[in-house]
């Protein structure tokens, strides 16, 4: 029995109040926090917890065990963050996951920056629009774009996301300008397929499977879906980091600015907050206001 791991499934098991709550916050099973939790009484030779269908429960001798056991944790997290602060520089190889059309028109500044900064890790990245799982995968840190749902992992916000309605002037021209969300029953759309309504809120009646809306195209391609509006397809719902250029430029115009959905955000997200690897750590310490509060692709005026 590993003993310092024994202690840190015995927390966590307290602080979730469950053994398969704890499990999923330590990326492992319940039978093994079990077993990690009962042979830890049997080395202290008291019991910790009182376990029922329901719930789990400290004894008094587990009170007292658990708050000596936070201490010696934290004291001993602190020690190895400070010698790995002694370190000279990050190195290793870093494995990232990112967006497609994300990674391709803005990560390219950051990693070069990155590299600059710390020539002694070398970057891998990985390019995919699905949630990967980065523990199964063996990915270091991903880039996710959207409203996170609590998990066990670590998520740090690093750049607000906006969408709009956008269509070609062209477009708007042969079908009219919508003023609200029903009028866009009358119009053709273009659906990003990793669109989900919930994503949406304040429109989701009018995304839902049911709606009137009539999908001419969907992809899971963004810049496919940019070009196809464009061209005067239709009307896209797309991030500002995606379609502000052709903003810019005047091939697309914003429509709705009264409707448009809540932002959304771009997160780092990773496995562990405690003994993070040092290439781990200097990569999200980087990204972190690399792009500013308000990031250069929501420039939107030409």
């Amino acid at each position: 029995m590993d003993r310092i791991d024994a202690m840190r499934a015995f927390l966590q098991v307290v602080q979730d109040g469950s053994f398969t709550r704890a499990a999923e916050r330590l990326t492992t099973s319940p039978q093994l926090v079990s077993k990690y939790v009962s042979q830890l009484e049997q080395l202290l030779g008291v019991r910790l917890l009182n376990r029922t269908t329901r719930r789990v429960n400290l004894t008094e001798a587990g009170h007292r065990y658990f708050q000596s056991a936070q201490q010696i944790l934290a004291d001993l997290d602190d020690l190895e963050h400070q010698i790995g602060d002694l370190q000279p520089e990050a190195s290793g190889l870093l494995r990232i996951s990112a967006p497609v059309s994300f990674a391709i028109h803005h990560m390219e500044p950051l990693l070069s920056a990155f590299r600059n900064a710390h020539p002694g890790v070398e970057v891998d990245l990985q390019l995919n629009d699905r949630k990967v799982d980065i523990v199964e995968e063996g990915f270091d840190v991903a880039l996710r774009i959207g409203r996170l749902k609590s998990s066990s992992l670590i998520a740090k916000r690093v750049a607000p996301i906006r969408l709009v309605f956008c269509a070609s002037p062209d477009y708007l021209a042969r079908h009219g300008t919508p003023e609200h969300p029903e009028d866009l029953q009358n119009h053709h759309y273009l659906h990003y397929s990793y669109m989900d309504s919930s994503a949406i809120p304040s429109l989701q009646k009018w995304f839902s499977g049911s709606s009137r809306i009539q999908r001419v195209m969907s992809s899971n391609n963004g810049d496919v879906l940019i070009a196809a509006a464009i061209s005067g397809a239709g009307i896209a719902l797309q991030p500002t980091f995606l379609c502000g250029p052709a903003i810019r430029e005047g091939k697309l115009q914003v429509l709705l600015e009264q409707h448009e959905p809540e932002p959304m955000a771009l997160y780092a997200v990773y496995a562990h907050r405690q003994l993070m690897a040092s290439k781990v750590r200097v990569f999200v310490d980087f990204i972190d206001g690399f792009y500013g509060k308000t990031p250069h692709w929501d420039e939107l005026q030409h």
